[in-house]
């Protein structure tokens, strides 16, 4: 597919996504401090019937639709049983209180995605009823020939009913949304652009892309616009991890900053003006490196505009201050392996009750409450 090049036209679309209630930040006031929560409850395995492990995504449900429940949370599972990387073909959706389903298992025989199916961290949910996830295919888990990809787009019910692929995705590693309902952007970063042959080398070929989606009278999501907002990010392949690179991505709606957990640099950043620029932001503006944080892969927005990354490098929760760059709290939440922590965060959601996170070192589902 030929990539979509920015036009005016755009604009006022976008300019939509402006109005109050329409984007995804938790209700103001809300605040939510990780210093005042000191216990982790596992609410539910991840592993379906299938077996696939190492837990990546998480999304809540907005609206309840076929079969997803509104207040419900929506995982994505990285490896299949045989724990091979980029392999794991399914969705769980576990309920606040642990109930567990299967919301759906991907056949990638029966999909057009550039070399199959690997379900990644890039996860969101929609108020249309659409969820939709990335895919970074291996073979066995192996990266040596691994192609770009795409966007998996389901129903309500569990059904793939489109991919997105080509338009500037390459890798798609993480992802949030600016949800209208009819209208939603996707800023979604991609960790492949020249990661492969670079072989274990760092690059600076990491992005962040913004896709403009349209949900169409035929009832499906349309892809209006490509545009890279953000580039410049350090990638490289890596024997445990399979690739590092630009990975969790939160938008405030207040500020126009997408924040971008830029994981080999050990910080985060920020792009200004994410929704309607045209360029792109080259590394994006430092708001905090360092310190307590250990190679952030997930990243959320507190309901109170705050920031919580979760280390790859350590089982620890970071917050931050996007003012002021700040490191006010840490919380240790995951001690196992060696060293204690490591490579065990993911996806996370900051809620008024608590942070749920998903822990791909036990292949569960919890909350730090």
């Amino acid at each position: 597919m030929r990539p979509i090049r920015m036009s005016l036209r755009v604009f006022p679309a976008l300019a939509v996504l402006l109005i109050p209630g329409v984007c995804v930040r938790p209700a103001l006031g809300q605040h939510l401090s990780i210093a005042n929560l000191n216990t982790v409850t596992v609410l539910s395995s991840t592993v379906p019937a299938n077996g696939d492990v190492n837990p990546y995504g998480v999304a809540r449900v907005p609206t309840t639709q076929g079969y997803l429940t509104e207040g419900n949370f929506l995982i994505s599972n990285f490896n299949d049983s045989g724990n091979f990387q980029g392999t794991g073909t399914t969705i769980v959706q576990i309920s606040p209180t642990g109930s567990f389903s299967l919301f759906a298992q991907i056949d990638a025989s029966t999909i057009s995605c550039p070399g199959g199916v690997g379900l990644t961290t890039a996860l969101v949910a929609l108020r249309s009823g659409f969820v939709i996830v990335g895919s970074l295919p291996t073979n066995a888990g192996l990266l040596s020939n691994a192609d770009a990809g795409c966007l998996i787009v389901l129903d309500p019910w569990g059904n793939v009913v489109e991919t997105f692929s080509g338009n500037h995705i390459n890798g798609p590693w993480d992802m949030t949304a600016v949800d209208g309902g009819r209208l939603a952007v996707l800023f979604v970063t991609n960790v492949l652009n020249g990661t492969v042959a670079a072989n274990g080398k760092v690059v600076e070929g990491g992005t962040v892309v913004r896709l403009l989606l349209d949900i169409g009278q035929d009832g499906l999501p349309h892809l209006l616009d490509s545009t890279i907002v953000g580039n410049g990010f350090p990638e490289r392949t890596d024997p445990a991890a399979l690739v590092i690179g630009p990975t969790g991505v939160a938008f405030d709606d207040e500020t126009g900053a997408l924040y971008v957990a830029d994981t080999l640099n050990n910080r985060i950043a920020a792009i200004p003006n994410a929704l309607f620029r045209f360029g792109a932001s080259r590394g994006g503006i430092t708001v905090s490196s360092g310190g307590a944080l250990n190679g952030p892969l997930g990243l959320a927005l507190t309901p109170d505009g705050r920031l919580i990354a979760a280390n790859g490098g350590d089982g620890n929760l970071v917050q931050i201050n996007p003012f002021s760059g700040r490191q006010t709290w840490t919380k240790m939440v995951d001690s196992s392996g060696s060293p204690p922590g490591a490579g065990a965060l993911f996806g996370l959601f900051a809620a008024s009750n608590g942070v749920y996170f998903v822990d791909d070192a036990t292949n569960t589902f919890n909350l730090l409450h």
